[in-house]
């Protein structure tokens, strides 16, 4: 699939510079990949207004990228696996065990990795 068409959320989006799921969403737009970054303040994240939430997004989503705690993402179970992404990325600090469990067996490819480096080493 061309990574131009390649929609990607990024869960956690901060609008703080110097925190990873900032540069995330730097590097995703610098590749050519549309990125909608999930903020439950709404806040713009590297000059796009974010979505507060998952169920605020209406397109099909390729790959869900996750910036926050399993406790949060377990409260996000459901809206995550009614988003279906065909992959999600945990990042380091991300894990959630269950959820990848949950994930899987819903058909969605679950990785546990770092979004830079698969970015800057061409293995997104």
């Amino acid at each position: 699939m061309n990574k131009e068409k390649l929609k990607v959320v990024v869960l956690g989006a901060s609008p703080k510079e110097e925190r990873y799921s900032n540069q995330a969403v730097k590097l995703l737009l610098s590749q050519g990949y549309e990125v909608f970054p999930v903020n439950p303040a709404g806040l713009k994240v590297c000059e796009i207004s974010s979505y507060r939430s998952l169920t605020d997004i209406k397109d099909q989503v390729d790959v869900l990228t996750m910036y926050v705690n399993s406790a949060r993402s377990t409260a996000m179970q459901d809206d995550i696996l009614d988003l279906a992404p065909q992959r999600i990325i945990f990042n380091p600090g991300s894990e959630n065990d269950e959820l990848t469990e949950e994930c899987r067996a819903n058909g969605i490819e679950v990785e546990e990795a770092c979004t830079l480096v698969l970015l800057n080493t061409g293995q997104f």
